[in-house]
């Protein structure tokens, strides 16, 4: 194949049979011109296609011809000082070997870092990704809260995403029912879709009982330092009871629902949590007020800009 541009060409020789032995069907050779943006091009080509499941590019030779004189052609990128082998194929090198580990019930894996990272990401959304935790008692007003912050960060311009502890039990947590180790499970599942979404660039929200410590310590750790941002709803249990939105309680001092947070099992409240949403002398503030507390520390921490 021979394309010409200006004094110069480039003269390409593919291979012209087919070769039956090898199992290759050569397409048959097609002599074409063609002018387009300035370039002459005349030329045979073919193209074969493996029946062994592989294909295989080939040449028989590559030359260039510029100015009249020949030389070497290099695809660009390609240093040919360097050792090409098998999988070499614009950037795919096959030369590094990458480091194979085990994680859990997973062997033989590997991570794969991309060149569009987190920071990027950011900076596309005009944000910073993070999770924003919020834990409390049954009727506590999570979901209610969790709702009214992600109008307000959505007005502002902000992504965000809600993952609400019933929510994911209808899909990715069905599986899974109310015992101990379940519930466990259950949190664990969220912190990684959390991190995940965070990992992303968005304001993830995860509103969800999360009654022990350890658990939710355990999320905060899947994240940089300043990524977890947790937010205790300050909320007395006969408060929560007397709301009882859900009818829950009354199923659970009836005794239909065993185990149930804050009556038969424990909640464990954070010690150390970055905002508290408390009752403001005896009234309840609205989920607006007590979503703008919460916005106001991010915007004060500098996660509504990149």
């Amino acid at each position: 194949m021979t394309a010409a541009i200006g004094n110069s060409s480039l003269f390409y020789h593919a291979p012209s049979e087919f070769d039956s032995s090898s199992g290759k069907l050569g397409l048959p050779a097609c002599n074409c011109k063609a002018k387009s943006l300035g370039f002459n091009i005349t030329g045979t080509f073919k193209v074969d296609i493996s029946f062994l499941g592989h294909i295989k590019a080939t040449e028989t030779s590559r030359t260039s011809h510029i100015n009249g004189k020949a030389g070497s052609f290099q695809q660009p990128g390609y240093n040919s000082k360097d050792e090409r082998t098998a999988d070499d194929c614009r950037g795919f090198s096959g030369k590094s070997i990458p480091q194979i580990c085990t994680n859990g019930n997973s062997a033989n894996i590997v991570w794969h870092k991309c060149s569009v990272e987190k920071s990027d990401r950011e900076k596309l959304l005009q944000q910073r990704g993070c999770v924003i935790w919020i834990t409390g008692l049954s009727g506590s007003g999570k979901s209610t809260v969790a709702c009214a912050l992600s109008y307000g960060l959505h007005a502002r311009g902000k992504l965000t995403y809600i993952l609400d502890g019933d929510n994911v039990r209808h899909g990715l947590n069905r599986d899974l029912s109310f015992a101990a180790e379940d519930r466990a499970e259950n949190i664990r599942r969220i912190g990684e879709v959390a991190k995940l979404l965070a990992d992303a660039g968005v304001i993830c929200i995860a509103s969800l009982i999360s009654p022990y410590r350890k658990e939710r310590d355990a999320c905060r750790a899947l994240l940089p330092e300043g990524d977890f941002i947790e937010v205790f709803m300050d909320v007395p249990l006969h408060v929560c009871e007397a709301r009882d939105p859900k009818g829950l309680y009354k199923l659970a001092r009836a005794g239909k629902i065993k185990g149930f947070t804050g009556l038969d099992d424990p909640y464990e409240p954070p010690l150390k949590s970055e905002i508290v949403l408390r009752q403001n002398q005896g009234l309840c503030d609205s989920p607006n007020d007590l979503a703008d507390v919460v916005i106001s520390y991010l915007d004060a921490e500098g996660y509504l800009k990149a």
